[in-house]
């Protein structure tokens, strides 16, 4: 009877290891700086591993409905591949995540000029922070388990004037991992000057396992009743437009290919799927944004939220070129992103929910990656 008791007690141990951080050395970019790959383990069978270099997720392992752990996030095996190969694969995005138009705000009635670095339609833009955004820097990084969750607390000073912005933007962007295997992401930001900020996280996902193929036919469930149409440089005409009777409607479980190749202007915009849907929210606090749904593994991804915006990506610009951790290729389509954020182009449309943070205020957003199965 003893000796039963203590396999009981040694295999819960198993199943249930107690929640644990590490780190070891990732590799070095080009130039010799030294990247640290850090791992927070909930214990539970779900694990990720994270950068200095970014805050990029480089691996989210989760488990599948019959318990076999698989890498659902897109990426590459060492550092050096990310800063010229990577599309912002698992990256904290930042100062001002999404475009905007022509690479210029006026705030306070200066107008500021940003990089042009990314062009769609003959139309330029600034994408994602510009040349050298919060994706590409190296973040101060603290490890523990904190209340019972491994956390990895992330901190980041951008100078007044870095990448044309305006102010000392002082970041903190914490992650944590639940019981329920969710990745929590708090961010936080102060400044001295009036600017713009919108971070996100650009996540790419395929939840049978990065470089299995497809993601079409995961099932898509998106509370969100309206979008941002967008003209041919992907950028907010400012219309709230309805999803009903368009390729846009989410609001019950549907594939990501039924309609991604519809004869429709948006999608030929985005060449499928890329564009801001505005939530239905009912309050202030987390809620639920949206839900993936993949049949074969049964894994099920929750995307909860204090934003009123997602991005919906599904990888139409992954073309085969790129190869994963697992050796495979990444197939057009191969990963989609949910990235919460407020709209694209906010600072430049008044309409849109402010994304202008001012001294004495503090920018504070949440969203959970939660998994489970079916």
């Amino acid at each position: 009877m003893l000796r039963y008791l203590a396999l009981l007690v040694m295999s819960l141990s198993v199943l249930h290891a107690a929640p644990s951080v590490s780190s070891r050395p990732f590799g070095n970019l080009q130039d010799g700086r030294k990247v640290t790959l850090y791992t927070l383990d909930n214990g539970n069978g779900f694990s990720a591993e994270i950068m200095d270099l970014g805050g990029i997720i480089v691996r989210l392992n989760a488990p599948d409905r019959k318990g076999n752990v698989a890498d659902v996030a897109l990426g590459f095996s060492n550092a050096a591949d990310y800063p010229e190969k990577s599309p912002y694969f698992g990256a904290i995005i930042g100062r001002v995540g999404n475009r905007i138009a022509h690479g210029r705000f006026t705030l306070d009635g200066k107008t500021y000029t940003l990089a042009e670095n990314n062009k769609n339609g003959g139309i330029t833009t600034n994408l994602h922070g510009g040349k050298v955004g919060f994706d590409k820097v190296f973040w101060a990084a603290q490890a523990e388990v904190r209340e019972g969750r491994p956390t990895l607390a992330l901190s980041y000073t951008s100078a007044d004037g870095e990448e044309g912005f305006p102010g000392t933007l002082k970041v903190q962007v914490v992650y944590s991992l639940t019981g329920d295997n969710g990745l929590r992401m708090d961010y936080s930001a102060t400044t001295d000057k009036p600017t713009p900020i919108n971070l996100t996280n650009h996540n790419y996902f395929n939840l049978k396992g990065e470089g299995e193929g497809s993601i079409l036919d995961h099932v898509l469930t998106l509370n969100a009743s309206r979008y941002t149409p967008v003209n041919a440089g992907l950028i907010p005409t400012g219309e709230l437009a309805p999803v009903a009777g368009t390729p846009f409607d989410f609001r019950t479980p549907e594939t990501i290919g039924a309609q991604v190749d519809a004869d429709h202007t948006q999608i030929k915009f985005g060449l499928g799927y890329d564009h801001n849907f505005v939530l239905d929210r009912r309050g202030d606090g987390l809620e639920l944004a949206a839900t993936v749904y993949e049949p074969a593994s049964g894994r099920v991804l929750e995307v909860l939220t204090t934003e009123p915006g997602l991005q919906f990506y599904c990888g139409n610009f992954l073309d085969g070129t790129l190869t994963g951790k697992s050796g495979k290729k990444y197939v057009r389509r191969g990963g989609f992103c949910l990235e919460t954020q407020h709209f694209p182009d906010s600072i430049n449309q008044p309409a849109f929910p402010s994304v202008v943070l001012k001294p004495g205020e503090k920018y504070k957003t949440t969203t959970v990656y939660r998994f489970s199965t079916r």
